[in-house]
């Protein structure tokens, strides 16, 4: 039984190497991740993590931990979401919002992100420094969600902040707190919107809870409300700051860009598959035994799936560690997950990606990194990949 991967700093600096590791000795490991003799099992190959996506296991937390007292105080909008639960609880909350990330609905929001990514890049004076993350990748997927659910503009600051400590592994106290902080204000703004509507995403669900016959319980419509609110942002602020660090870092990908913008699109595939903004996805267990790919997990066993190791598999990614953006089957990256649970806002963020790049290439075109790379300090959250601050010159 190998010891807790995820207990050294530097895993956090840089992730990839302990994922080689584990994957070499099994793509499908038990590992103790809190010191003790219980086990988890951590899936590193893409087949495996694939598989794993789509087997038979539970993402009921509710129901393993029902006798197990972990001592939290979790705010239950937070504890107990769309993200928590099994068919066909799942299938009916999933279906109520699937149709506010259509391709149209996105393509509607296009003008929008673009006009906001250049608001943001254009403030910026040649020949200083600024921080992208706080700057840019922070504040433009924040605001899209926001503008999406009806979240006024004065409150942004304050979301960003509970969404940021939500993620902080590890401080319990800290992220307790913030979900209380963040759900006592979307009861808030739901009684207020439920009072005077608009045409946000947020009354839309209000009108399903109060009028559909398929209707959300004021519970259900709360997590949801919470859910995409967090969810609609944190993990693209880190894929945009993940994609713009890794171009900085291979300039000749960079050029290729600049001399065929036409080709973002597609090379935001290969950046999501090269440093996956999601690197150990959100938790999943047995209820019975498993094989993934000749590997048996025992029931009872959390598993605990790596799209961020998967996504550097050489068995499906020849030169895993190479970014290539002409890479022929990037498109097959699971940073978005795959099967029943993958990620509903994934063409809203795959697009916020792509028009940031797009603006960066037209608008900073000297873009370079202020520091050494090795210097940057990334979040220490085990879910996301994702950059505390990058600073670059413009």
């Amino acid at each position: 039984m190998a010891s807790s991967p995820f207990a050294d700093p530097a895993f956090y600096a840089d992730r990839y190497p302990t994922y080689t590791a584990l994957r070499k000795a099994s793509p499908v490991l038990p590992v103790s991740l809190d010191g003790g003799a219980s086990t988890s099992a951590v899936v590193t190959g893409y087949d495996e993590a694939r598989q794993a996506f789509t087997a038979p296991l539970s993402k009921d937390a509710g129901a393993y931990f029902a006798d197990k007292p972990s001592g939290r105080s979790l705010h239950p909008a937070i504890a107990r979401t769309m993200l928590t639960v099994d068919p066909p609880e799942h299938t009916r909350l999933r279906r109520l919002v699937t149709k506010a990330f259509t391709p149209a609905r996105i393509d509607e929001l296009r003008p929008y992100i673009r006009a906001l990514a250049e608001q943001l890049v254009g403030t910026w004076e040649p020949g200083t420094e600024v921080d992208l993350v706080e700057e840019l990748a922070g504040p433009l997927p924040v605001t899209v969600i926001c503008q999406l659910l009806g979240v006024p503009t004065s409150d942004r600051a304050s979301i960003r902040s509970w969404s940021t400590d939500l993620f902080a592994t590890g401080d319990h106290a800290r992220i307790d707190t913030a979900s209380h902080a963040l759900a006592g204000y979307m009861a808030e703004l739901i009684e207020a919107k439920r009072a005077r509507p608009d045409r946000s995403l947020l009354s839309d669900l209000i009108a399903v809870h109060d009028q559909d016959e398929d209707r959300l319980s004021e519970d259900e419509l709360l997590s949801l409300a919470v859910l995409l609110l967090v969810a609609g942002h944190e993990t693209t602020t880190a894929a945009i700051g993940n994609s713009v660090l890794a171009l900085l870092q291979h300039p000749t990908e960079l050029a290729h860009l600049r001399t065929s913008p036409h080709c973002i699109a597609d090379a935001v595939d290969e950046l999501l598959r090269y440093d996956s903004p999601v690197s150990i996805a959100t938790w999943r267990w047995a209820p019975e035994e498993v094989e993934l790919t000749g590997t048996k997990v025992p029931s009872g066993s959390p598993v605990f799936v790596c799209p961020g190791a998967a996504n550097r598999d050489p068995a499906k990614f020849p030169d895993p560690d190479r970014l290539d953006l002409d890479r022929a089957n990037a498109a097959s990256h699971l940073a978005f997950g795959h099967g029943l649970h993958r990620c509903l806002g994934a063409p809203l963020a795959s697009a916020e990606v792509e028009i940031v790049l797009a603006v960066l290439l037209e608008h900073s075109p000297g873009l370079r990194l202020a520091v050494p790379a090795d210097q940057l300090v990334w979040r220490q959250s085990r879910l996301v990949r994702g950059l505390v601050a990058l600073p670059v010159n413009v």
